[in-house]
């Protein structure tokens, strides 16, 4: 796979979100599948992980140190703070004192003694931005976490962040239907030399091909609550999809491939993270890698999807109102 860079390393060009395995999508995966998944990963040549102490409330993070700490050195090794689960509750917590705890929490259960890519997961609007990074900073510091990361956060934001420590990576949802880091965050990244790490590229599984209206998914599948996949939103959205197919073919690649190939070709400093619970999709997405497409088609692509042409908000109302946009 074609690298990238992410903080001092070069790492492949597609990542993997690991998200899926533990959290947010319905019933997850078991472990010995969720295990299974993992090491294929490590075997297709994947080598950046990326998890979160809030997914599972740090079930996630305790299955990729279970399966992958006899394979450290081979991989870049992301995870998250700031969002946490508190007696079964998501609390966000941008305290310094709590982003030093829960790193060493994060650190017990992904058996490791550095985190590559540390990222505050959520800015905690009570808390300066400054004393967040700062902590994090100490964090760098003590050798516990190698570089600092964060998400869903603004231009203003992440220069704040920055003037106080180097921030090394920007993790925002971006896809042909969530164009928000266009905004002036993906310049921002270029301009103090951060990385832009795509999370849910697939658009949550409807640039895949592979979907359902919000009625039709899992009671504990979040995406139920989000705008996009509720009606009559979901009806309008399903309309952009047959050009898109079209378009796949015409580039000689899934539809997955060519929604992950259309940020690959964004700029160089992307790196998506596309998560899965199938390893036939696995092999799928990091074949995006080699897929080459023409301006032409990249013009209609832009387009075609794009936050004018799909309908719904990506979050509902409560959600929103957390992020920094």
């Amino acid at each position: 796979m074609n690298t990238r860079s992410l903080g001092s390393k070069q790492v492949g060009a597609i990542g993997l979100g690991c998200m899926n395995l533990s959290h947010a999508y319905g019933v997850p995966p078991s472990p010995e599948q969720g295990a299974k998944l993992l090491l294929r990963a490590l075997d297709l040549g994947v080598d950046h992980f990326d998890t979160a102490s809030l997914y599972g409330f740090g079930v996630n993070e305790e299955l990729v140190g279970a399966t992958l700490a006899p394979f450290r050195q081979r991989f870049f090794l992301s995870s998250k703070c700031g969002v946490t689960g508190v007696d079964g509750v998501r609390v966000i917590d941008g305290r310094p004192e709590t982003l030093k705890r829960t790193c060493l929490e994060s650190l017990r259960r992904l058996r490791t003694d550095v985190i590559d890519l540390y990222y505050l997961h959520r800015w905690d609007k009570r808390i300066p931005i400054e004393d967040s990074v700062g902590a994090l900073a100490e964090l760098v510091s003590a050798g516990h976490i190698r570089a600092i990361g964060l998400s869903e956060v603004s231009p203003a934001t992440i220069r704040k962040a920055h003037a106080v420590h180097p921030i090394a990576a920007v993790q925002n949802e971006y896809s042909l239907w969530t164009r928000n880091p266009e905004v002036g965050v993906l310049e921002t990244c270029h301009s103090i030399g951060a990385a832009l790490v795509a999370f849910s590229p697939l658009a949550r599984g409807f640039l895949a091909d592979s979907f359902r209206p919000a009625a039709e998914l899992e009671p504990k599948d979040f995406r139920r609550g989000m705008p996009r996949f509720q009606e009559a939103n979901f009806s309008h959205n399903q309309q952009l999809l047959p050009r898109y197919r079209e378009l796949a073919k015409l580039a000689s690649c899934t539809p997955a491939q060519l929604a992950l190939a259309w940020l690959l070709h964004k700029a160089p400093h992307i790196v998506p993270i596309p998560g899965t619970t199938s390893i036939a999709h696995l092999e799928e997405n990091l074949a995006a890698s080699r897929v080459r497409l023409d301006p032409s088609l990249i013009a209609e692509l832009d387009t075609s999807i794009n936050d004018a042409t799909v309908h719904g908000d990506r979050y509902p109302p409560q959600t929103l109102q957390e992020i920094d946009a």
